[in-house]
């Protein structure tokens, strides 16, 4: 960490930067056309991989800005006043050094772009949810409920779906899905493609719908440097009955009604939106990890940002919840519109000394991600139309449309949320008025191939033995769900089947769901 002085001096190098700083005009002009979607966009080799560079760049500074605010600041905004650090030449090299889990978007994402790398990019679901469930890397949410399933042998599609993921509606296909959209340069439809395939694996409905609309982002700020442009003409990308599209369309109308005040947007936001269905983490509470109200916050910083890469990544950490990745989503994609080198020196300078460093449970550092993403944009390029001739890029621009619709959770919302706080000893029963149901618990032991066994029986009829690992990396998050229970008055009884000395079942809490009123 710097001095208070030294901090000083960095902070008004920014404000001087950010006051020259204007978004420039896409210097690859479109052939022959003066629409908003020309019909080909060119690039030279140097310029689109200027703004490849731009996108993971900008990524990274993001999530390194926003990292030690994540999760601080649950169902409200961070003061204005409110410190937040960006230090010296070598802070980033020293983050990404000493703060490895801090870069899950960025080794979530290098995941996929890997097996691309190896099996080209057409490579199988398959290829890409094994590599994803044997990860060394740990994980939640979303991600981790696909693991576990995954591994018990449900796969993708299934392996997102709500019925089988109590998270599907999480935020995590939309933090890994910016590699989509930079290997699909101007080619909204062909980033929801390969969104498609990978963003199932852990989600659905408007958690798969967030990966989907950051991906369109980006691929977008490949035609246009107008944020306005892109945050709109991606969400054409959502189907507009869905809740995320209405919540992004909030944000849109609460800034063109005030476009000077980001907090105004925010509540907006907060009043409508800043609700969990089913998470077990989140429901009822003030945590909420749902892609719907965490893109919408990456929206106002894009917005009210106004193209200022400092204020888009600040506004976007200061919207709270999930905020490092937040500000991760907002700065990648600004920075793929303008450029890896029209990001002030500020921000760049300390990213460029950490560009060799290799992100943590990858074999990849920011270089290599550089060479691999553009790559693998020349060749979604060709296979889409467009043309590589010697230093020349051609690319033939696509419309965005919708992706098909998908509700998680239809019908149901959060009743009430009932404490246990115990270890399960033999049998466990207790009745519950729902239409939905969630045990959250998690099983110990000095021996961690253990896996609990425990039964889950339903008005008398054994609903599933539950398969519970006491090794945390490939954990069940809920002892047991059923989102698809008939509305009444239900018992519901849990029999630990195989005790064993040193090892333990732990019963949480109860989430309860109903019909929506």
């Amino acid at each position: 960490m710097t001095t208070t002085n030294h901090y000083l001096k960095f902070l008004i190098a920014a404000i001087l930067v950010s006051a020259i700083a204007i978004i420039p005009t896409t210097s690859n002009a479109a052939e022959g056309s003066n629409e908003k979607y020309p019909k080909t966009i060119s690039f030279t080799r140097e310029g689109l991989m200027n703004k490849i560079k731009g996108g993971w760049a900008g990524q990274t500074i993001g999530v390194t800005y926003g990292g030690p605010t994540e999760f601080r600041y649950l169902g409200r905004t961070m003061n204005d006043n409110d410190h937040i650090a960006w230090g010296d030449i070598d802070y980033v090299r020293n983050t990404m050094t000493n703060s490895i889990g801090l870069y899950d978007d960025i080794y979530m994402d290098l995941t996929f772009v890997e097996v691309f790398e190896r099996e080209g990019i057409d490579a199988p679901v398959e290829s890409l949810a094994n590599a994803f469930a044997h990860a060394g890397y740990p994980l939640w949410h979303a991600n981790q409920a696909a693991r576990y399933n995954i591994l018990q042998g449900i796969k993708p599609p299934k392996s997102g779906h709500w019925l089988n993921n109590p998270h599907a509606d999480d935020i995590d296909y939309q933090i890994e899905a910016d590699y989509a959209g930079l290997m699909a340069p101007a080619m909204p439809n062909a980033a929801s493609k390969i969104s498609d395939k990978v963003g199932h694996i852990m989600n659905y409905g408007d958690g798969w719908y967030g990966g989907v609309y950051m991906g369109a982002m980006y691929s977008l700020a490949f035609i246009s440097d107008d944020i306005e442009f892109i945050v709109t003409e991606a969400l054409k990308t959502i189907p507009a009955k869905s809740k995320f599209h209405h919540c992004i369309s909030d944000v849109i109308a609460a800034y063109k009604a005030n476009p000077n005040d980001w907090r105004k947007a925010w509540q907006v936001c907060h009043e409508r939106w800043d609700s969990d269905i089913a998470c077990s983490d989140g429901a009822l509470s003030s945590f909420n990890i749902d892609a719907s109200i965490n893109s919408a916050y990456v929206v106002i910083g894009l917005l009210y940002g106004k193209g200022d890469f400092g204020r888009t990544i600040d506004i976007a950490t200061r919207c709270g919840q999930d905020s490092d990745c937040n500000p991760a989503s907002a700065g990648g994609i600004l920075g793929t519109a303008i450029g890896y080198d029209r990001i002030p020196a500020y921000w760049l300078d300390p990213l460029k000394r950490a560009e060799d460093i290799k992100f943590g449970y990858t074999s990849s550092s920011l270089n290599d991600t550089y060479k691999m993403s553009f790559s693998h944009a020349l060749q979604v390029i060709e296979k889409n139309g467009g043309k590589v001739e010697g230093d020349k890029i051609t690319i033939k621009c696509q419309q965005p449309k919708p992706v098909r619709y998908e509700q998680s959770f239809p019908n149901l919302e959060p009743k009430e949320r009932i404490g246990i706080g115990q270890n399960l000893a033999n049998e466990y029963t207790f009745t519950a008025d729902c239409a939905g149901i969630e045990i959250r618990g998690e099983a110990k032991s000095n021996n961690s191939d253990y896996v609990a066994l425990v039964e889950v029986s339903i008005d008398g009829k054994v609903a599933q033995i539950s398969k519970m690992p006491a090794n945390w990396q490939v954990r069940k998050l809920e002892i047991f769900w059923d989102l698809a229970l008939k509305e009444g008055t239900h018992e519901i009884s849990l029999r630990w089947l195989n005790p064993q000395e040193g090892a333990s079942v732990w019963m949480n809490d109860v989430l309860l769901l109903r019909k929506t009123r």
